[in-house]
Parts: C-alpha cells; structure tokens; sequence
C-alpha cells in the first residue's frame, strides 16, 4: 500500500495569501482533507502535516514527510498574483521536471483543466523547502489563483470535484492499472442544466461532481475500486429515482 503526505499549505500565523477577507490557508486545508479522504477510500494510507489550523514551517513539514515512510509528498496551495484578476490557472511546482513527481504533476493538471481551469503547467521551483528538503517525490500544488474570481468561482462550484482531480491524478500516476468504477447520472451539453443536476444530487448527500471532456458536461458519483461497491452507489441513486450507468 502507498503511503502519501498530504500538506495543507501555511497555517496558524501564517494565512498564505489573502484575498477580500478569503484566506489560503483555509481553502488549502479543506482542500487537502477531501483529496486525503479520496486516497484513503481507495486504499491509500495517509499522513497528514496538518488537520487543524496550526502552523509549522517549511523545513518542519519536510522533516514530517520524511520521517513518515512516505512514498510521496504531495504539498496543496493556492496561488496569487501582484495585480488581482490578471491571471487565472493551475500549475504544479516541482523540484526539477524529472521522474515521478512530473509525471504526478501533469496527471493532477490534465485532470483539473478538464474542470475549466487553465492549465499553466509543471514548473520547476527548487527554492522551495518542501521541496528542496524532502527525500522522496515531492510536488506542490496550486490550485488556482485565490486572487482570481474565475479560479475562485471554479473552486467553490465544486470543491468535491477539484480535490477528486487532484486526488485522481495521485491515482493514475501511482496505480496505473488499477480501473476506477464511476456512477454516472447525467451527461449534458448545456453547462447549466449539469449544473442544477449536481446540486440537487449534493443536497441529498452524494459526493457528486462535474468532469468535463469531448463537449460534454458528465455528472458522476464516486470513484471505486471494486465494481460491486460502484454497483451498491448505483442501486442507491436508482431507488431515489435517477437514471445510472456505470462507468471505467
């Protein structure tokens, strides 16, 4: 079983970047909480920096991955640009473009564009502690500009389905050959009516989320492993009425 570091970025004293009273810190906590989550149910052991608000520095959090038995060390962020609403994207920042860790990062970008950000790409960043000071794969995710209101409506449309891309990305990069069993409900061209599909599936407690790919909106529930826990989902979502289809 893989074992992985999940890092919320910043912490306690340290809010990150802020933005109209929004602070990274908080979205990159929750946000690491869901992807943890994800992994877990997939059968990935995880190790978190943090799972309240409290700060330890980069080298501190280094030192956490390392002493883990971790595979790898995977750092959640969100970006920030001097003029606000000038940029808007994801990229994932790496010690150097090489291995594993690059791989990692451009499956988590690839899936995150298909959620309509921009994908701005894997970047080499080894002046980072996080990731200058681990000794396994480690990368750092930034996921979108807190600065900008397009990443932020994106973000908040779905936090569900952002924390699954980056959660899947993880998954196709360290189990490859293992198919994910997905339950889709809805497939729409109309980005509204997917939309409306979503929220009511959330408001009856279904961990729903958008994917977009090929000019469709798929509205889809979970991400399983085993077939016959797909088909329990299933079976739930058609005694409230939807119409399913399974999905790899």
């Amino acid at each position: 079983m893989a074992r992985i570091v999940i890092d919320a970025g910043h912490g306690g004293r340290d809010y990150g970047a802020v933005y109209e009273g929004r602070r990274e810190k908080d979205d990159n906590l929750r946000l690491a909480m869901l992807v943890g989550d994800i992994l877990k149910q997939n059968g990935v052991d995880v190790v978190y920096t943090r799972t309240s608000d409290v700060y330890n520095t980069p080298l501190e959090k280094a030192r956490m991955g390392n002493e883990a038995g971790a595979d790898y060390f995977v750092s959640i962020h969100r970006n920030a640009f001097p003029t606000p609403n000038t940029v808007s994207g994801v990229e994932t920042l790496v010690y150097n473009d090489s291995g594993v860790k690059a791989e990692m990062a451009r499956n988590i970008n690839s899936n995150l564009e298909q959620l309509g950000f921009v994908n701005l790409g894997v970047k080499e960043r080894p002046d980072l502690a996080v990731l200058r000071r681990t000794q396994i794969p480690a990368l750092l995710v930034e996921a979108g500009f807190i600065d900008s209101n397009i990443d932020n409506e994106l973000l908040d449309r779905n936090y569900e389905a952002v924390a699954r891309a980056i959660a899947d990305g993880i998954l196709e990069t360290i189990q490859p050959e293992v198919p994910y069993y997905k339950v889709q409900v809805g497939l729409f061209r109309n980005e509204n009516n997917a939309n409306r599909l979503l929220e009511q599936l959330v408001s009856e407690g279904f961990p729903a989320y958008i994917n977009y790919a090929d000019g469709y909106y798929k509205v889809l529930v979970g991400a399983f492993q085993d077939l016959a826990q797909a088909r329990d989902q299933e079976q739930r979502l058609r005694d409230y009425g939807y119409e399913t289809v399974v999905v790899r």
